[in-house]
């Protein structure tokens, strides 16, 4: 395991000053995977040179592409450009009591226990997943470099701002139907689109796509939770790929594990721990992650991520520091050595910050902690397909504040779910009885195919929708709604 603990100042490579936020309770659950039992550490010196320039220059800071914002998004003041909306509704002021319904659900799958909207954030998961590309400027400055090294570093960037949201965000997003299905498209201001569709039911799965300009992002997302009480773990399942479009460079990697704490009594919070690899597969190269659990015993700084960017033959390149809520910085590796306890020690050029988190929108917390692109996500839109979370009604009554009717809605959409789904069976069945063949369910725009650089059987996309869009031909999707 790779980490960059604090040292002296003549060693350290990086170390925020800003103090942890207050948490009332906050539980010691993943104490075990703290940095106690490490095998091995990395240390960093800066090179004497170049101490002068630590902190991070002019021409260090991303510079973005015209078609994207460094503040906010969708607030581009060209009259050819949509112009989206600022604010939700206010959450309502229910209160109910989760421990009275979790309590029944220790040690089950959580995705099968069915749970009122006032647990929900008005979002499908189907959109939350897509909420990873907040800061897809970062992937657009990955695309403009020539060493393949430091675009590992922005690529380990990358992946660590996907969780910025996730700090206040204990809100459970809706479980999407089957064959929901969920569109994005900004390539107009932000430079990518994407369409993301619930492949599966049991177990509940979804697959994405999204194209940028410059480069294509897909991934096949199913997870596993484990609820033991005071805490809930998601451990997310399936890789996540990205490519370059100019230089072909094809990048895997595995997410970490997510808990939200203090589910009986205190404030919930979550956390966001383990290790991450990432590949890429057309060179070898690679960066490892850590992700430090919270510990009420450690001196680290919270939410703290460390990584180490190797060559294909192992040796050190880039050294990256940061914490997942606010920024992630990177430096060069201008010399690396031995010190007298055996531990490497990097010599590194200076530090330039490749991510820093964007403020959220004021009064955040009166609207589920939504960022501007979460606000605008579920904007009603014409002409998306009839399946899309925007159109899904229970989702859009939470969204208006009509929590009891939403409830009402949401039992009627499952209930016509599972009627869909016991007339398949009993298709199945008699198809079996028959000795006859029965097709397993087929998503509509992702199809499975084995992947060649993973080897493992994933859904892709089958390049239609935005084909169908333009013709506003939907026939074949089915009636999920109501």
């Amino acid at each position: 395991m790779v980490a960059l603990p604090p040292h002296t100042s003549s060693e350290m490579m990086h170390r925020r000053t800003d103090s942890m936020e207050s948490y009332p309770d906050m539980s010691s659950e993943s104490d075990s995977e703290s940095s106690a039992n490490e095998a091995r550490v990395y240390m960093t010196k800066t090179s004497p040179k170049k101490r002068e320039h630590q902190r991070t220059s002019s021409q260090d800071k991303i510079r973005l592409p015209k078609s994207t914002s460094s503040d906010s998004h969708g607030s581009d003041t060209s009259l050819t450009r949509r112009k989206r909306r600022r604010r939700i509704p206010d959450k309502p002021n229910i209160s109910l009591n989760l421990w009275s319904f979790m309590k029944n659900a220790i040690g089950k799958e959580l995705s099968k226990i069915p749970m009122p909207v006032n647990f929900n954030e008005p979002l499908s998961m189907l959109q939350r997943i897509m909420e990873e590309m907040e800061y897809s400027e970062i992937l657009d400055q990955a695309s403009k470099c020539a060493d393949s090294a430091e675009q590992m570093a922005w690529v380990a960037a990358f992946t660590v701002s996907a969780y910025a949201t996730t700090l206040f965000r204990v809100g459970k997003p809706f479980n999407p139907l089957l064959g929901e299905t969920f569109e994005f498209d900004r390539m107009e201001d932000l430079g990518w689109k994407g369409i993301s569709e619930q492949v599966s039911h049991h177990p509940p799965m979804l697959a994405m796509h999204i194209d940028g300009r410059e480069w294509s992002t897909w991934q096949e997302f199913t997870m596993t939770t484990k609820f033991r009480g005071r805490y809930l773990q998601i451990i997310p399942m399936g890789i996540a790929h990205l490519v370059f479009h100019k230089t072909g460079h094809h990048y895997t990697w595995r997410k970490v594990t997510t808990t939200v704490n203090n589910i009986i009594v205190g404030k919930l919070w979550v956390d966001n721990h383990g290790e991450m690899d990432i590949t890429n597969h057309t060179n070898g190269d690679k960066c490892h992650l850590k992700y430090s659990a919270y510990s009420y015993f450690s001196r680290e700084n919270p939410r703290k991520v460390t990584g180490v960017v190797t060559d294909v033959q192992g040796n050190a390149k880039w050294v990256l520091t940061g914490t997942w809520d606010q920024k992630m910085e990177a430096a060069q590796i201008i010399h690396a050595e031995e010190s007298n306890k055996g531990k490497p020690v990097f010599e590194t050029g200076p530090h330039k910050t490749m991510w820093k988190v964007r403020p959220p929108p004021p009064g955040s917390e009166r609207i589920y902690f939504f960022n501007q692109l979460t606000i605008e996500m579920n904007e009603p839109e014409e002409g998306v397909a009839p399946t899309d979370s925007r159109n899904r009604p229970d989702q859009r009554l939470m969204e208006e504040g009509q929590w009891d009717e939403a409830n009402r809605v949401k039992v009627r959409l499952e209930e016509k779910q599972r009627e869909v789904r016991k007339q398949r069976e009993a298709e199945a069945e008699k198809a079996r009885a028959e000795g006859l063949d029965y097709p397993p369910y087929k998503p509509t725009w992702f199809q499975k195919e084995r992947d060649v650089t993973t080897g493992a059987l994933m859904h892709v996309y089958n390049k239609q929708y935005w084909d169908c869009k333009d013709r506003q031909d939907w026939h074949m999707c089915p009636d999920i709604f109501l």
